[in-house]
C-alpha cells in the first residue's frame, strides 16, 4: 500500500512538472510572439486612431482607393480567433485567407513569407493568446466596382510573390549578417517602402539577390521619399557607420539627421522595442549592400556659405529666408546642435534629385518621436500659412544646394502640388510651436497610412 501511495505520487508530481515546463513554454512562445509583432510593426497598420490594439480599421490609400486593416485580434466574430495555424501561416505566407480570397498587397506577405516556421507559430501564439479579443467589424474597401473584384489580386500573387519558403540562411556565413538580412527582408518588409515599385504596383526586388534596386529607395509617396538604405551617396547610408544606423532606429535620431514621416511611426512602435544585438544585426546588413547609384558624389563640406551667413551676408532669397526663419536651429554653418535639430549640411536626405521631403517638412513641419530612450518629442512648426510657394522654393532650394549638398532645387509648382495634402504636425500649429521648439509633452505618432507606398 505504502509503495503504491508512493507511486501514485510520484505520478502526480510528474504530472505537475510537466503542466509547469508547458505553461512556461507557452509564455516564453507568446513573449517571443510580441516581439515578433514589434518587430513587423503590426500594430502601425492594424490599429485604427483611437481603436483597440490589433482591431483593424486603418484606412490607408492605394492608387485605386482606400482599403482598411482587419481586426487580427482572437475574436471569433470579427478577428482570427477561429483561424488554425494552418490558417495564419496560410495568409501569412500566400496572401489567401481562411475564406479563400487573395488581400490586397498593402499586406506584404511576400516578405512575410520568409519567416521561420519556429517564429511563424510564435506570432500565431501572441496574437491568440497574448491579445484582449476585441469585437470590432472589419471594414469593406472603398475601391469601386470592378476595380474591387479580388480575382486580379490572385492573378498579381501569381505574377508578383514568390513561391512561399522561410528564409535559409547560409551555412557557415556571419550569423549577425544573416540575422540582419532574415530581419530586414522578413518581418521588417523594409523593402515596402525602400524599394522602387514597378508598374503592377510590385516591389521591383524583394532582396539583394535580386536586383540592385532593391532598398535603393522608393518613390515619392504622401509627401515624403523614402531614402536608400544602401551603403552609398547621393542619398544612402556610405556616411553613416553601423553604430550610426542603430541609434537611428533605436531613437529616430543621430548626429546626421532625425527621423520623418512612417519613419517615425516605425521607431516608435517597432524599432525602439528591438534588442541592441537585432539592431546591431540590421545595421551590419545594410552597410553590407553595394551602391546602386554608383555615379553618386560623396558629400564634401563647404563652410564658405556658412561663414558668409554668420556675417549676416546674403546675396538670395532663399539664404535670406534661410537666416530668418531657419538658422536658429540648424545653424549658419548647417550642422544643427547634434541631436537635438538635425544637421542639414551632408544630411543624406538632402543630396537627391527629389526635393519632395524637403518641401513637406518646410510645409508640414517635423517631428523626432519620443521614445524610451529618447523621451523628448523634438518638434518643428510648419510654414504653410506663413511662405507663400515660391518662398519654400527658395528656401528649400538653397538647403538642397548649400555647405556642399547635392540635391536638386525646388520649384514653385512642386510646392504647389504638395500644399492641399500637406498635414501640419501632429500636436503643432504655427501659433502655438515655434520651429524647432520641442514639445512639452511627448506625442505618439499616429499609425502608418499607406503600406503600397505607390
Amino acid at each position: 500500500m505504502k509503495k503504491h501511495t508512493q507511486g501514485i505520487l510520484a505520478a502526480l508530481a510528474l504530472l505537475l512538472s510537466g503542466a509547469s515546463l508547458a505553461a512556461t513554454t507557452d509564455a516564453q512562445q507568446i513573449k517571443q510572439g510580441e516581439y515578433l509583432a514589434r518587430a513587423g510593426d503590426c500594430i502601425a497598420c492594424h490599429t485604427a486612431p483611437q481603436g483597440k490594439p490589433y482591431a483593424g480599421g486603418l484606412g490607408m490609400a492605394t492608387p485605386i482607393g482606400k482599403v482598411y486593416s482587419t481586426n487580427i485580434t482572437p475574436d471569433k466574430q470579427h478577428g482570427i480567433g477561429n483561424w488554425s495555424f494552418e490558417d495564419f501561416d496560410k495568409l501569412m505566407r500566400t496572401g489567401v485567407t481562411k475564406q479563400g480570397y487573395t488581400v490586397y498587397p498593402a499586406m506584404p506577405y511576400p516578405s512575410y513569407s520568409r519567416l521561420s516556421e519556429a517564429d511563424m507559430r510564435a506570432l500565431y501564439a501572441y496574437l491568440m493568446r497574448g491579445v484582449p479579443a476585441a469585437a470590432a467589424p472589419n471594414r469593406a474597401s472603398d475601391i469601386p466596382w470592378p476595380l474591387s473584384m479580388r480575382f486580379p489580386l490572385t492573378v498579381w500573387r501569381w505574377v508578383f510573390a514568390p513561391t512561399p519558403a522561410p528564409y535559409t540562411p547560409a551555412a557557415g556565413g556571419d550569423q549577425q549578417l544573416l540575422r540582419g538580412a532574415y530581419l530586414v527582408q522578413g518581418l521588417g518588409h523594409c523593402g515596402a517602402c525602400h524599394t522602387a515599385r514597378g508598374v503592377g504596383m510590385q516591389e521591383k526586388a524583394l532582396t539583394e539577390l535580386d536586383s540592385s534596386a532593391y532598398l535603393a529607395g522608393g518613390a515619392a509617396i504622401d509627401g515624403w521619399v523614402a531614402p536608400s538604405l544602401r551603403n552609398e551617396h547621393g542619398g544612402g547610408l556610405a556616411r553613416w557607420t553601423e553604430a550610426d544606423i542603430a541609434e537611428f532606429l533605436k531613437t529616430g535620431r543621430n548626429s546626421h539627421s532625425a527621423s520623418f514621416g512612417a519613419m517615425n511611426d516605425v521607431v516608435a512602435h517597432s524599432m525602439q522595442y528591438m534588442s541592441k544585438d537585432d539592431l546591431s544585426s540590421i545595421a551590419k546588413y545594410l552597410k553590407s549592400l553595394p551602391p546602386a547609384n554608383t555615379g553618386a558624389k560623396p558629400f564634401v563640406g563647404d563652410d564658405a556659405v556658412g561663414k558668409a551667413l554668420f556675417a549676416g551676408k546674403v546675396d538670395t532669397t532663399g539664404a535670406q529666408l534661410y537666416l530668418n526663419n531657419c538658422a536658429g536651429c540648424h545653424r549658419s554653418d548647417g550642422k544643427g546642435y547634434h541631436k537635438a535639430f538635425p544637421a542639414l549640411a551632408g544630411n543624406a536626405v538632402l543630396q537627391t534629385a527629389d526635393p519632395t521631403s524637403a518641401i513637406n517638412i518646410v510645409l508640414s513641419g517635423g517631428m523626432v518621436p519620443a521614445t524610451h530612450t529618447a523621451p523628448s518629442a523634438l518638434v518643428m512648426g510648419g510654414y504653410a500659412n506663413s511662405l507663400n510657394d515660391q518662398q519654400i522654393a527658395d528656401v528649400v532650394s538653397f538647403i538642397q544646394t548649400s555647405w556642399g549638398n547635392h540635391g536638386s532645387k525646388a520649384t514653385a509648382a512642386q510646392v504647389a502640388k504638395l500644399r492641399p495634402t500637406s498635414v501640419p504636425v501632429r500636436g503643432t500649429t504655427e501659433a502655438s510651436f515655434a520651429p524647432g521648439r520641442s514639445g512639452a509633452d511627448p506625442v505618439p505618432p499616429q499609425p502608418r497610412r499607406n503600406e503600397m507606398k505607390q
